[in-house]
C-alpha cells in the first residue's frame, strides 16, 4: 500500500526525493506540490502528473488548506522550515525535513520541541545514513575490528565549482539567511562522526575564514557579471558560461533553470545570481573550516571542510589500537580499505550497491525510512529530529568557537541550549 505525499518546494532537492515515487509507486504517490516559482511548478506538474487544483504557490496556502495526504515532504529553504514545519504539523502531516533543522540554535531546539509536543514524526534528511558506504564504515568500526579508535581525520572536501554555486553565488552564501556554512554543508558530517563513533564530544575548538571569494582577489578589471565582457573570461575557472551553458538535465544546471537549453541558460546568467562575479557577491560564509573535538571515550577527531578542491569527496582515515581504515566517498566511486598492524595485510572491503539515487543510495534510503516509520516500521537508525539535533548542536558550538577563538566544553553548551 502506498501513501500519498506532498511536496513543499519543487527545487533540486524536492525533485530527489519525489522521484522515489516514480521508481516506486507501490510504496508512494505525490498528490500536490507547492512552489512559488512558476517554472519550477509547471515542470514539477508535468513529471509528477499533477493537476492545476493539486499545484500551490506556497506552503502557507497548502496548510491552510485540507489535510490532502499522509505525509509531507518538506525541501523549502531553511529560512522557512520553522514556519512552514510548525503548520504542517498542525493540519495533521508528519514532516520529512530536509537538513539543515533551522539556521540558528534556538529556532532548532524550539522545533524540536515542537514535534514532541505535536506527537507527530519530524524526521530530517540526514541521508548520509542510508547510504551502504557509510553503513558498512559504520559496522567496521563498531565490530572492534580496528580495536579501540584513536584517532579520526574526515573531510569534507568541495570541488572548486560547488563552492561557488552554492555558497557564494547560491543560495547557502549567507549566514543571515541560511545559518554558518558548517551547520548547512557539515551537520550531514557531524551526524556520520556521532553515529560511527557512538560517543558524545567534550571539548571542541574550531578556526576558519572567507579567504579568497572577496573583492580584493578579482582578476585585475573583472566585471560584476561574467557576461559584462569580463576580461578574465578566458583564465577565470568560475566563468559562468564555461560552467553553466550546457544542455544537460541535471543539477547544478537545473539550478540555474529547467530548461535544458545552452539559450535558456545564457538568458538566466544575464541577469540571475549565478551569473555574477564570484568575488563581488554578498557572501559572507566561510570557503574553508576545521572542527578539533575529543570525545568522552578520549578519541580526537577533526573535520576539515575545504571549498577549494579538484573532486568532490569525502575523505576519511580512522586510526585504532589494531588497524587503521581509510575511506572514500565519491560520486567517481566509493571505497574502504583496512591495514591490519600486526599482520601489515591491507584488504579493500566491498561496498554493496542499493539503488542509484544521489549521496550513494542515501535520497531513496531516507525516504522508505520515513515512510516505513509513519506505518509504524521505524528502523533502527531513524533520523528522528531528536537524533538529528546533536549534529546541530555541534555544528552551532563549532561556529561560536571559531567566532570567539575559544575552546566549547560541550556539556555546558549543550546544557545552555536546550534550558
Amino acid at each position: 500500500m502506498h501513501l500519498q505525499a506532498i511536496v513543499i518546494g519543487a527545487g533540486i532537492r524536492g525533485h530527489s526525493y519525489a522521484d522515489f515515487a516514480l521508481q516506486h509507486p507501490d510504496e508512494m504517490k505525490i498528490v500536490a506540490v507547492a512552489e512559488p516559482e512558476n517554472a519550477r511548478r509547471r515542470h514539477f506538474a508535468a513529471k509528477y502528473h499533477l493537476s492545476e487544483k493539486q499545484c500551490f504557490r506556497s506552503w502557507a496556502e497548502i496548510a491552510a488548506g485540507e489535510k490532502l495526504a499522509d505525509v509531507a515532504l518538506n525541501c523549502t529553504m531553511d529560512a522557512m522550515h520553522v514556519p512552514s514545519t510548525l503548520a504542517l504539523m498542525s493540519r495533521g502531516y508528519d514532516v520529512l525535513l530536509e537538513k539543515p533543522i533551522a539556521p540558528t540554535l534556538t529556532d532548532t531546539i524550539a522545533l524540536t520541541r515542537a514535534a514532541e509536543k505535536a506527537g507527530r514524526l519530524l524526521q530530517i534528511c540526514h541521508v548520509l545514513r542510508y547510504a551502504p558506504f557509510w553503513e558498512t564504515l559504520r559496522h567496521i568500526v563498531q565490530s572492534g575490528r580496528l580495536g579501540d579508535v584513536i584517532s579520526v581525520d574526515h573531510r569534507e572536501n568541495l570541488v572548486f565549482w560547488h563552492m561557488a554555486h552554492s555558497y557564494v553565488r547560491g543560495n547557502w552564501r549567507a549566514t543571515d539567511t541560511s545559518g554558518p556554512m558548517i551547520l548547512t554543508k557539515c551537520c550531514h558530517d557531524f551526524d556520520m562522526l556521532h553515529w560511527i563513533l557512538g560517543a558524545p564530544v567534550v571539548w571542541l575548538n574550531s578556526f576558519g575564514e572567507l579567504t579568497h571569494f572577496r573583492p580584493e582577489q578579482a582578476p585585475p578589471g573583472a566585471t560584476a557579471r561574467c557576461l559584462d565582457d569580463c576580461p578574465a573570461a578566458d583564465s577565470c575557472k568560475f566563468y559562468a558560461p564555461r560552467l553553466y551553458a550546457q544542455s544537460i538535465d541535471d543539477w547544478p544546471w537545473n539550478a540555474v533553470t529547467f530548461t535544458p537549453s545552452i539559450d535558456a541558460r545564457l538568458e538566466a546568467l544575464r541577469d540571475g545570481p549565478y551569473g555574477r562575479c564570484v568575488y563581488t557577491c554578498d557572501n559572507d560564509v566561510v570557503d574553508h573550516q576545521t572542527v578539533n573535538m575529543q570525545l568522552s571515550t578520549g578519541t580526537t577527531v577533526t573535520l576539515t571542510m575545504n571549498g577549494h578542491g579538484n573532486e568532490e569527496c569525502r575523505t576519511m582515515r580512522y586510526d585504532g589500537t589494531k588497524a587503521t581504515l581509510y575511506g572514500r566517498f565519491s560520486a567517481r566511486g566509493h571505497a574502504i580499505k583496512i591495514v591490519d598492524h600486526l599482520a601489515g595485510t591491507s584488504e579493500a572491503i566491498p561496498v554493496a550497491a542499493r539503488d542509484s539515487s544521489a549521496h550513494g543510495g542515501g535520497d531513496f534510503g531516507v525516504v522508505r525510512s520515513f515512510l516505513s516509520a509513519v506505518q509504524g516500521r521505524p528502523a533502527p537508525h531513524l533520523t528522528t529530529v531528536e537524533e538529528s539535533l546533536e549534529s546541530h548542536i555541534l555544528a552551532f558550538a563549532a561556529e561560536e568557537a571559531r567566532r570567539t577563538h575559544q575552546v566549547i566544553y560541550l556539556p555546558e553548551f549543550r546544557a545552555a541550549a536546550q534550558g
